[in-house]
Formats: structure tokens, C-alpha cells, sequence
């Protein structure tokens, strides 16, 4: 039986409420950390969010010998400041008090820079069990480490592990759980020198006499973060003391102002030092040795010289990001096909079953049409995130990041920003959905805030239909061109806006980011099985059931009120004689051709008037006289509202809106040769249209993304209001230039 097994995670484990222990997993990005996680409780995860922020919140409960255990993976991060999100998230989570132990990941082979998190976790009094994992990689690289000493020197388990193939997970586990029965709480105390360690001790005593947060905190924990400056403690400190909090702000300030003086640093950055100083001491005296003649890193450091060479490395970068992108859209679209197709036969069944009227037209244009747009990105969001899990555990993403962090940090941008843009349509034809989904790789809340409002301006998928009818209509010599200037005109407006933002609204330093270049190393199927599964369910349940009901209001503002009897009496007359006419003549008679044409003229002609009497109808004429600058009549309006619920919608409704019947996206020909006769239309409207398509507000789908990451409707409000009113700023430029150009 493998280690793995021998935790009983079967829906008959004995859980009780007041007997469940609960034990966090904590770790550096890259340690292996989800991979212990997942070693552990397998499928039987719930994933949520941390109150109030966006972060990723993994628990799973397991039976260890009959005691039910919660097991919670913390967000990885390299230490416990107050820096990033995932950092706060962690430390909140074990300075609480919250988890009874503590299972510390760290990388075998990196054992010295993992093991800051360690010490600032130990600092805490949380009970630690240390697991140095990848140990097949140490070994491997000629690496040994004396783990019956080093757990000696720190007094807490130190234990070996390969999460990968189950190695140490049992012997790991039963260690946190004896930790966590036993129930012993004690701080780790190292000296930080003859400048910080007197301050310390005085301010830890004022603060255990005070009762200063004795309920939450170790009073020498509270000390120790004072003297870093942490904003978070230092306005807990305020508000629960104000006078004991200034005598200790006083102190701080004093050894704040020594440092500076006398050793022109800061505090944080001493305390920092002594920790690497305990660590160093801790590994010393052959606790890690290494044969002679083996570097772990040899392989790694010759792929690099190669994959983040200056020259060949962004070419290489942008090949593989090319093929990432025509796998997902090229692979996605088989299975993509397969559910639009069988929504669009469990349409026609609804059609044959149901009568022809209002029931019928909800449940297959309103309530199936809904469903299926939702779940025909479930094949891209699977694609999309198994590659880029492979690329984020294999170490290439932190190559990516790393080579675009120059360019991106001038417009306020983390280098990890450019995989969010290219799946969004930064090569045309993303989805913004997953881009937005994709931006929780970013540490920084504000980077990731200004990312995840401007990746809406990529070309996505969905815009490209509109793109292909209006350049192939009115630019025929220079469609390819033309297609190309949209994209590169979404890149240039999305830089360009977020380095407005970041200069503005979401203002504020880039958050202090130390870029780990992790060894190269194949991720396991299990890991990208359980992403792609996390990310295509908390789509599905947090974007389907909004979208099938915006689906429906949006057929139902196509719909009502429906065409008064006197309106609708004169076509249906025409309709009944010209039926009348049809039936007098055989099927493949020749002269059945004009009579059908006239037919179907006859209904699509019914259909814009209908369309035009709905409450979309009377909406798109009342915003007409707004949309006119840009060179939109009445019909263009109805489909960029229908374009809001999804842009896929814009030529369908295009093609209703100007008689066409009903529009297929991908065979727009017919529309196309009525937009070029059509009164009123030229080069600059279709240049307006394209590049307010390319702007204007996120589908709905997105918006609930964006709702989902960004954490506030406010964003929401804002993604729509600032996106839509910068397109309409844009559209009419080059509406009115292009009038004076193009005549």
C-alpha cells in the first residue's frame, strides 16, 4: 500500500465536529507544496476564497488513524511580511491561532532560502514539522542532508519527503498530528544583535503587561513586527491600545532612527540578516553536503543560457506562447464544436416538442442558448490552464515573467502580466474569461487590479467576426493588415491604460518581488488533472447560472412587446399568399426559387420590424442620437447592447437587425454585401465599429470574472463605464478622421 493510501479520505471516514484538528500546509512557491496538498486529500478539496480578497483558500479533510483532520494549503509565499496578499492571507491564518500545527514544504535543494519562512513561522509558537521535499532531486544532485541533527539543533521534526511519488507523506502527517495533540506553543527566539534585542525585550515586556492583543498574539511576535514596521500589526496595536501603542511607537521610532544612523539601514532588513545568520548556523558543520563534482543547477543554468538569452529568448518566448495559443484554440475547438453542436440539437429537439410561441422561443433561444455559450468555454478553460500549469511547474512561466518585467514594470506591470494578455487575445483569437482567471498568478493586488481591467482590450475570439466581416467588406485589399493593426491598437491601449491607472486610481509602489528562477522539472498529471478541474468548476459555477439569466433578459428585451396586430397583419397576409404560391408548385420546380426568396425577404423584413418595436428596439433608437458621431444607426446600437451579454452576438444580431435573417458569424458574406449598400455606411464607420468593439465594456461572462477576482462590483461598474466611454472616445476620432480622409 502506498503512503498515499494510507490516509482514509473515503466519504466513510468518521468525522466530529469537535474531535477535527486542523493543520495548515505551508511553503515558497515552487517547494511542491499543492503537490503534498494533493498527495493528501486527492479530489476531496473544497476551493474558495479567503474572506474579503481573491486569494485561493484549499482545504481538504482527511482521517489519520481515526482523528478527522482539516487540512489547509496556505497561499505560497516566501516569508510573513505584509507585502502581498497571500503573505497576509498566511500569516493571518497561522498567527490566529487557527491551526493546531503547522507542515512546513520547503525545497531540499534550496533548504538555506526556503527556511526564512520557517524561522518567521517559528517565531510565531505555531508547532512545526519540517519536510524537505523533491529529496529525489537532492539526491540526484548529490546533495545529503543530516536530518536527525538539523532536527536536533531546531528541536521539531525535520523529515524527508518526494510528494511526487508519496514518499514521507504518512510519517509527515503523523508528526503534525502528535504536535497538534500535544498542543505546545513556543515561540522561537534568536538574538538580532546588541542594537535591536534591549528595544525587543522592553517592548515585548510593556506589551505583556498591557494585555496588548494577548487574545490573538505571543507578546514577543507583536514586538518583532513593530520593529519591521508592519502596518497591519501597527494598526491593530493603535486601535487596541492608543496610549501603550504610542509609548511603543516612541520606542521603535528610537531604535528606527539608531539604525539608520549609526548603520544607514532599516530595521527589517537587520532582523532579515540575523534570521539568514541563524539559518547559516543551523547548516553548518556538515548538516548539507554535496558531492564533489555534481551541481543540481547544471542543467538548469545551460537551458537558460539559451531560453532567457537576450536575444533568443524572447523569440523563443514568443513561439512557445504562439504554439500555448494554437493548441488551446486549435485543439479547443473540436470539443468546443461538439458542445455548441449538441446544444444546438438539444435546441432542435425543444423546437420539435414544443409548439411554436413565447414558451418555445425562452427555453431554446433564451435558456439553452445561455447554457451552451457558458459551457462551450469549458474546453478552452481546461486546454488553456493544463498548459499553463505545465509551464508554471515546470519553471518556464518564471522564465516568461522574468524576460517581460522590464518592459512591463515601466507601465506599471509585473513581467507575469504578459500571460493573462496572451490568453485574453494578446494573439488574437483568447477569451478574455480565462485571461482574467489567469491574472491569480500575480502577487501584487494593485499589478494584478490594472491587469485584469485592460486585458479586456485583447482580441479575443469572439471580436474576431466582427473584425473579419467589417475588414473583408470595406478593406478587402488590406484585410490581413487591417486585422493586424487591431491587435497591436489592444496591446497599445491596454499598456497605455494601465500605466494610467497605476499613475492614478490604483496608485502605488510595485509590491518588493524577489524573481525565483525555480530548476526546470516535470510537473505530475495529477497536478494539471486538479487544476484544469479547479478552474473549469469555479468557472462553471460562478459564471453559468448569471450568464443564463442575462441570456434570458436579453431575449426578452428582443422580444417584448410584441408587434401590435395592425403592424404585423400586412405581412402576414404576404406571408400567407406567397406560402399559397410555394404549394402550387412541386419541390424542385423551378420556379419555386423567386417565390422562396421573396418568402424569406418577406419574414426577415417582419423580423426587423418586430426586432425594432421590442424594448431593445426602442433602446438601440434612443441611444442613436448619441451614437451618431461614430456614424451607428438604431441596428448597430441593438447589437453592441446584445454584444455586452457576449460579443459572439453582435454579427447574429447585426444580421437580424438589417433583415438578414438569422446570421451565422462564420459565414457572413450575405451581411457583408448589405453593409457595403447600405445608406450610410463607409470605411470610417466600419473602422469606428471595429475599434469600439475592440474597446467597449467586457462581455457579461468576463464581468463576472472580474466581479470573482477583483472582489467589488465597483471594478465591475468601472470596467464598463471607463472601457465604453474610452471607445466611444476613440470610435468617433476615427469615425470623424477617417470621414476626412476616406470622404
Amino acid at each position: 500500500m502506498s503512503a498515499v493510501r494510507q490516509f482514509n479520505n473515503s466519504d466513510d471516514a468518521n468525522f466530529t465536529a469537535d474531535g477535527r484538528l486542523r493543520i495548515a500546509l505551508a511553503g515558497n512557491p515552487n517547494c511542491g507544496k499543492t503537490t503534498v496538498f494533493n498527495g493528501y486529500t486527492g479530489a476531496r478539496q473544497h476551493v474558495g476564497n479567503y474572506p474579503g480578497v481573491t486569494v485561493d483558500r484549499k482545504e481538504g479533510n482527511i482521517a489519520v488513524e481515526g482523528t478527522p483532520v482539516t487540512l489547509v494549503d496556505l497561499p505560497g509565499t516566501y516569508s510573513l511580511t505584509a507585502y502581498s496578499m497571500e503573505e497576509l492571507v498566511s500569516r493571518r491564518e497561522l498567527a490566529a491561532g487557527n491551526v493546531q500545527a503547522v507542515i512546513d514544504v520547503v525545497d531540499a535543494s534550496a533548504l538555506e532560502r526556503n527556511m526564512l519562512l520557517t524561522v518567521q513561522i517559528l517565531e510565531m509558537g505555531a508547532p512545526v514539522v519540517l519536510c524537505c521535499n523533491m529529496m529525489d532531486e537532492a539526491r540526484a544532485a548529490g546533495i545529503h542532508i543530516d536530518m536527525e541533527r538539523l532536527s536536533s539543533l531546531m528541536g521539531i521534526p525535520v523529515l524527508p519527503m518526494v510528494a511526487r511519488t508519496g514518499e514521507g507523506l504518512t510519517e509527515a502527517m503523523a508528526a503534525a498530528v502528535k504536535l497538534a495533540r500535544e498542543g505546545k506553543r513556543n515561540a522561537l527566539r534568536i538574538s538580532y544583535g546588541s542594537d535591536i534585542d534591549p528595544v525587543l525585550l522592553d517592548m515585548e515586556k510593556r506589551i505583556e503587561d498591557g494585555g496588548l492583543l494577548a487574545s490573538k498574539y505571543m507578546p514577543h511576535w507583536v514586538a518583532l513586527k513593530m520593529l519591521e514596521g508592519d502596518s497591519e500589526i501597527l494598526s491593530e496595536v493603535r486601535a487596541a491600545n492608543a496610549v501603550l501603542a504610542e509609548e511603543l511607537d516612541g520606542l521603535r521610532k528610537k531604535a528606527v532612527s539608531h539604525v539608520r544612523s549609526t548603520l544607514n539601514t532599516n530595521l527589517e532588513s537587520i532582523i532579515t540578516d540575523y534570521r539568514y545568520g541563524f539559518i547559516r548556523s543551523l547548516l553548518r558543520d556538515g548538516i548539507i553536503r554535496q558531492d564533489a563534482g555534481k551541481d543540481r543547477l547544471a542543467l538548469s543554468d545551460k537551458l537558460d543560457k539559451v531560453l532567457t538569452n537576450a536575444l533568443l529568448g524572447p523569440l523563443i518566448m514568443v513561439g512557445v506562447l504562439y504554439l500555448m495559443f494554437q493548441v488551446t484554440f486549435t485543439l479547443g475547438a473540436y470539443p468546443q464544436g461538439w458542445v455548441e453542436d449538441g446544444f444546438k440539437l438539444l435546441g432542435s429537439l425543444f423546437t420539435t416538442l414544443l409548439p411554436e410561441g413565447l414558451a418555445q422561443s425562452l427555453i431554446v433561444d433564451g435558456i439553452i442558448a445561455g447554457v451552451g455559450s457558458v459551457v462551450s468555454f469549458v474546453p478552452l478553460i481546461l486546454i488553456m490552464f493544463a498548459l499553463i500549469s505545465f509551464m508554471e511547474d515546470s519553471g518556464y512561466m518564471a522564465r516568461v515573467a522574468y524576460m517581460m518585467d522590464r518592459v512591463f514594470r515601466f507601465f506599471g506591470l509585473h513581467g507575469a502580466s504578459v500571460m493573462p494578455y496572451i490568453i485574453a487575445g494578446g494573439i488574437a483569437g483568447g477569451c478574455a474569461i480565462p485571461g482574467v482567471m489567469a491574472t491569480r498568478t500575480l502577487r501584487s493586488p494593485k499589478e494584478k487590479l490594472a491587469t485584469l481591467l485592460t486585458l479586456p482590450y485583447m482580441t479575443c475570439g469572439a471580436k474576431l467576426p466582427v473584425f473579419l466581416l467589417l475588414a473583408g467588406a470595406f478593406f478587402p485589399d488590406n484585410a490581413p493588415t487591417v486585422m493586424f493593426v487591431m491587435m497591436i491598437t489592444g496591446w497599445v491601449m491596454a499598456l497605455l491604460v494601465a500605466r494610467l491607472l497605476r499613475s492614478s486610481i490604483v496608485k502605488g509602489e510595485s509590491t518588493p518581488f524577489v524573481m525565483e528562477l525555480p530548476p526546470y522539472r516535470m510537473p505530475t498529471l495529477m497536478s494539471l488533472l486538479l487544476h484544469c478541474w479547479e478552474r473549469a468548476w469555479m468557472y462553471l459555477k460562478k459564471a453559468g447560472t448569471v450568464l443564463v439569466a442575462i441570456s434570458v433578459l436579453i431575449w426578452a428585451a428582443m422580444t417584448f412587446p410584441g408587434l401590435p396586430e395592425d403592424k404585423s397583419a400586412p405581412y402576414d397576409t404576404q406571408i400567407t399568399q406567397l406560402e399559397e404560391k410555394l404549394a402550387a408548385f412541386a419541390e424542385g420546380d423551378k420556379a419555386r426559387a423567386p417565390i422562396e426568396e421573396e418568402l424569406g425577404n418577406v419574414r426577415n423584413e417582419l423580423k426587423e420590424e418586430q426586432l425594432a418595436y421590442s424594448v431593445a428596439g426602442r433602446l438601440g433608437k434612443a441611444v442613436e442620437p448619441a451614437t451618431r458621431p461614430m456614424g451607428f444607426d438604431w441596428r448597430t446600437d441593438i447589437a453592441l447592447i446584445a454584444g455586452v451579454a457576449a460579443k459572439e452576438a453582435v454579427v447574429a444580431t447585426m444580421g437580424t437587425a438589417y433583415a438578414m435573417g438569422d446570421q451565422d458569424p462564420e459565414d457572413a458574406a450575405p451581411l457583408a454585401d448589405r453593409l457595403k449598400a447600405e445608406e450610410g455606411w463607409s470605411k470610417a464607420t466600419a473602422l469606428a465599429l471595429m475599434l469600439f468593439v475592440l474597446l467597449y465594456s467586457p462581455c457579461f461572462v468576463a464581468l463576472v470574472v472580474i466581479r470573482q477576482e477583483a472582489g467589488s462590483w465597483g471594478w465591475v461598474a468601472f470596467s464598463i463605464l471607463f472601457n465604453t466611454g474610452l471607445a466611444y472616445a476613440v470610435a468617433t476620432a476615427a469615425y470623424q478622421l477617417g470621414r476626412v480622409a476616406w470622404g
